[in-house]
């Protein structure tokens, strides 16, 4: 039943956009179009739920026109992402012999890796190794190799509480347990933490890779049972190592702990949704201009989804991010579909899946790419373009300086369009156009800002201002009219650094590489560009180097590897080991 309503929602919107539909660009149908992307029936369109293909399936029947025709597997192109971790019930949990339930008195966690440990136990505080601020911690001064470490989550209050939060994601804590040679972890709340003694949501952290060692979270009343004969409780002893911060290191326990975590990565299926007008040149037909934005959005929202209310379960519709970008793209390319007849290179529109999980759909797309990308001469992006401010119609226009004299190809688009440009000429940004630049093509990102409603339950429909979007893509269509029909297409040059904006701000220095955020094929981080002139290309790090080990600790992805730069400090000489084909290098690295 749940199947046929929600098909039925979508026949009805289909047929009423198909009623209203004209070759223009207009305000009322890039509404129409929010409201159906952005409606609570599609739930976030959160990527792999079904509600993405709903929105795949409406953007494609949309630019079905004339004259398109619809590239890959019937206009979608399918791609994988990781889905949420699922914990097996299977999972046992032996204390000294003695059996206890799942999801009652433990858990594993999803980021826990897959694997069986019997061993004994050693209490190990906050599992902390801090040395910085003046700070000496070392939980760890006593030996752990091949022991389960029994850890206190979260962090004390109090003097340097700051300091303490950043070592207390349960990541941060498995990561210095494996560093440390322990065999699992074992984490428990403290009273001070969680009074109600809640086991470790199954749903956090689920669609993250593995942390590398078995982990499980248990309640106090298990702890207190594994601490007995030792005469100590949790209470007791989260006391004594709030009260003994620097001085406390461990406490063998006795007795042994069997478990077994079993933690199932699933996999889900995403699409982008790719089309084409053909050029009529005989020659430049085969040269190409892409148009697009991304369609996905958070779904539900949570930890982990990007959201800025995290702790807010509930639609995040995402009008403007970015329902309105690519309801701008799919008019601006069936206007040009309608003018299909003057193109001479031809045009491609793209509406992007999984953007916000790192941009996937638009690397998954250069990577795999249905015409070679020296034959794409322009890409336009889209995102969040639905809140043009009504007074001060400022827009800012990314890409400017990836281009040589590319004012001539999008300045005049604008001069009739009442818009106030504001430049930014940098090729990288937070958004599809990246993976396009980061190919050597020049990239124009259209974007009229952040407001309060960007990546929360509020970003609705109702607040769009459909009248800027339709003056957008009016300038859009311009642009991508101009550069197809161009005597010579616009040329590629560099402007800033092919590198993700999040590699600076996280952590306290950067190597200067933009790592490859959608490889999960490999154990390591695989440099998808070294940054001339940054401390890995001073090395004589390349792209396609994987690297493998900072300092001598290992790095498995990329979260590991973001936590060995949080280790490093400006001024560091570090070891870096990368693998190169079959060989296997050490890089010296000045910070």
């Amino acid at each position: 039943m749940y199947k046929f309503l929600t098909g039925l929602l979508v026949i009805t919107s289909l047929s009423f956009a198909q009623n209203v539909d004209t070759p223009d660009i207009t305000a009322n149908e890039i509404y129409e179009h929010i409201k159906f992307l952005a409606s609570d029936e599609l739930e976030g369109r959160a990527p792999g739920t079904g509600k993405d293909l709903i929105a795949a399936q409406y953007i494609k029947r949309e630019i079905e026109k004339p004259g398109v025709k619809f590239l890959f597997d019937n206009g979608f192109q399918h791609f994988e992402v990781t889905g949420a971790s699922k914990i097996d019930g299977s999972s046992e949990l032996k204390v000294n012999g003695t059996t206890f339930q799942f999801d009652k008195d433990f858990t594993p966690i999803a980021i826990s890796a897959t694997g069986e440990v019997d061993a004994e136990v050693v209490f190990v505080g906050y599992g902390f190794v801090i040395n910085e601020q003046g700070v000496n911690i070392n939980n760890y001064a006593n030996s752990v190799k091949g022991k389960w470490v029994m850890v206190l989550r979260g962090a004390p209050s109090g003097n340097n509480s700051e300091l303490f939060e950043s070592h207390s994601s349960l990541r941060k804590k498995i990561i210095t347990a494996k560093d440390n040679g322990a065999a699992g972890v074992i984490f428990v709340s403290g009273v001070e933490f969680d009074k109600n003694d809640n086991l470790i949501s199954q749903t956090l952290g689920a669609g993250e890779p593995d942390a590398g060692l078995p982990a499980i979270s248990i309640t106090r009343t298990v702890a207190d049972l594994i601490l007995k004969s030792g005469n100590n409780t949790i209470e007791s002893l989260e006391k004594l190592v709030n009260s003994s911060l620097t001085s406390f290191v461990s406490l063998p326990v006795s007795g042994r702990v069997f478990s077994n975590p079993k933690v199932i990565k699933t996999k889900k299926k995403t699409m982008n949704v790719v089309a084409m007008v053909e050029g009529n040149d005989p020659k430049l037909k085969d040269e190409y201009i892409v148009i697009g934005g991304h369609f996905d959005h958070l779904g539900w929202g949570g930890p982990g989804s990007g959201s800025r209310r995290p702790d807010t379960t509930a639609i995040h519709n995402g009008a403007d991010d970015n329902a309105s970008g690519a309801s701008t793209a799919l008019e601006t390319f069936e206007k040009i579909a309608t003018h299909r007849l003057e193109l001479k290179r031809s045009v491609i529109f793209i509406a992007f899946g999984a953007e916000e999980m790192g941009l996937l759909g638009s690397r998954y797309f250069v990577d795999n790419p249905p015409v070679p990308l020296s034959k794409i001469k322009l890409m336009i992006n889209l995102d969040m373009v639905g809140r043009l401010d009504k007074h001060t119609k400022v827009l800012t226009l990314g890409g400017t300086g990836t281009a040589v004299d590319f004012e001539k190809y999008y300045e005049d688009a604008f001069k009739e369009s009442g818009i106030d440009l504001k430049k930014s000429p940098e090729g990288y940004g937070p958004s599809d156009h990246a993976s396009f630049y980061s190919k050597d093509i020049p990239v124009l990102f259209f974007f009229t800002g952040v407001h309060e409603d960007y990546h929360t339950p509020t970003d609705d429909y109702d607040k769009i201002n459909a009248e800027g979007a339709a003056a957008i893509g009016e300038v859009v269509y311009k642009i991508a009219m101009g550069a197809a029909n161009a005597a010579e297409p616009p040329i590629f040059q560099l402007a800033g650094p092919k590198e993700r904006s999040n590699d600076t701000p996280t952590y306290k220095i950067s190597l200067g590489i933009m790592p490859d955020m959608a490889a999960s094929d490999i154990v390591g981080v695989r440099a998808e560009q070294v940054i001339p002139g940054r401390p890995a290309e001073k090395a004589g790090m390349i792209k396609g180097d994987i690297i493998v080990e900072v300092n001598g600790k290992p790095v498995k992805d990329l979260y590991e590897y973001m936590d060995r730069l949080s280790e490093l400090k400006k001024g560091d000489l570090v070891d870096v080991t990368v693998l190169r084909g079959e060989e296997k290098i050490v890089l010296l690295v000045q910070l």
